[in-house]
């Protein structure tokens, strides 16, 4: 039912049984698929990349208060912290067993704690379509990885426009597909194994500009996603495996190699790309 109905409970529900799949592929807590270049070897580097390359985009050097939305078990916020120590870090997300966790990820990575935060980072069980912060409070709003189960879109970005102050930055990581129609027909088994939105370049951009944010930059870097991380687990599936069978039943790492292979195939043919999106509220 993840698949077809797709609501906030079944996002829940998806990521408690399967993001420990990541975690053991990767021996790492981050979520997300990576950004790969000839210099990354491994996963790990790669999901600390991308987030790098986030993080400039967003201009966090001169930023002060951010939210992190759909930030998992906090590691991508761990890591912006640590490069920049002033940022106070909302770390907003639906699933509380990930936010349990990722209070136990903080204390252990970055120390010192008070009765208010976690080193300057909050964890907050709340919805993306409620925002639950007052007009014009953050500096920056960051969705890495995670747009693409946010449903109502137009929602989530009217209330990205409201919390956002004048000046403010809203940047997306976000998973495409080039043509709704065709992509259907062309997925594959990603159709069921990819329990997204399935969200269009157009259809982000047009969101984003009907809710009055103005758009800045767009990248484009699916061929530095999908195929590098494909052709590291084919070369690396016996080990991968292995620790993914200390866990799971083989039929899972089965539909995931499965997966893996149509990922590369539908990215090599521009099914899928994966965007970077920047875009700012204006002054009123």
């Amino acid at each position: 039912m993840w698949t077809f109905r797709r609501n906030e409970k079944d996002v829940v529900n998806l990521y408690n049984a399967l993001s420990d799949v990541m975690r053991l592929a990767t021996t790492g807590d981050m979520l997300n698929f990576g950004y790969w270049d000839e210099e990354i070897k491994n996963p790990i580097d790669a999901q600390m990349e991308l987030c790098k390359i986030f993080g400039r985009l967003a201009e966090l050097e001169t930023a002060k208060k951010i939210v992190d939305v759909g930030s998992g078990f906090s590691a991508p916020a761990i890591q912006w912290k640590s490069q920049f120590n002033s940022l106070e870090i909302a770390c907003l997300n639906i699933n509380f067993d990930q936010l349990k966790q990722s209070s136990q990820i903080i204390k252990k990575t970055l120390g010192n704690t008070n009765h208010d935060s976690l080193n300057g980072i909050y964890l907050l069980n709340a919805t993306s379509n409620s925002l639950p912060f007052v007009n014009e409070s953050f500096d920056r709003i960051l969705v890495l990885e995670s747009a693409q189960h946010i449903k109502p879109f137009d929602i989530f970005i009217a209330e990205s426009n409201r919390i956002l102050k004048n000046d403010g930055i809203l940047v997306l990581a976000v998973p495409v597909v080039n043509e709704r129609i065709a992509a259907k027909v062309k997925l594959g088994i990603l159709a069921m194994t990819w329990p997204s939105e399935h969200y269009t370049i157009d259809f982000i951009k047009s969101v984003i500009t009907d809710c009055g944010l103005k758009i800045l930059e767009i990248q484009k870097i699916g061929s530095n996603v999908y195929e590098p991380l494909v052709n590291y687990y084919i070369a690396n599936r016996n080990s991968l495996k292995k620790r993914i069978l200390s866990k799971y039943p083989s039929y899972v790492e089965k539909i995931l190699f499965k997966s893996l292979l149509k990922m590369k195939q539908v990215s090599e043919t521009n099914v899928i790309d994966y965007i970077l999106i920047k875009s700012s509220k204006e002054k009123n």
